[in-house]
């Protein structure tokens, strides 16, 4: 066979692995309030620029509001996203989605980024720990350090 024929067959399946392996993390993720979900991956935050833009919900991006965007979790689902550097935690509201090719696991709001303290790296290592579809009570909802 031609290289050139080897070449883009090899990158076609690559591809489609790829695209198996998302299509199987948002299969994996189910929202279970008997045995939460737990996903680990890094974290960024949105830049200032996107303030009073829509989100994939249909609401206006907002900083100062506890919300996130993650593409392995329904719109409207609740997770805490901890910090594994400093174990700080949040509890946030999934409202929007990363770029399709983001390897990111979840985007905060700038609030968010905050009181986990990273915004000065811009990125870090998370945990997020889904836990369903309704609003949290005031107790499960993380202190800060």
């Amino acid at each position: 066979m031609p290289l050139l024929l080897l070449v883009t067959m090899a990158a076609k399946a690559q591809r489609n692995s790829a695209a198996e392996t998302v299509k199987a993390k948002k299969e994996d993720v189910k929202v279970n309030a008997k045995k939460p979900k737990v996903l680990f991956g890094t974290a960024s935050y949105y830049a200032d620029k996107f303030n009073g833009r829509p989100t994939a919900s249909g609401e206006n991006y907002d900083g100062k509001k506890a919300t996130a965007a993650c593409n392995v979790l329904p719109l409207g689902t609740w997770i805490r996203v901890t910090n594994l550097q400093n174990k700080r935690s949040v509890v946030v509201r999934v409202n929007d989605r990363l770029h399709p090719k983001m390897t990111r696991i979840v985007d905060l709001s700038r609030s968010s980024a905050e009181r986990l303290g990273y915004t000065g790296l811009g990125l870090t290592d998370v945990k997020v720990e889904v836990m369903g579809v309704k609003k949290p009570k005031e107790n499960d909802v993380a202190v800060y350090k």
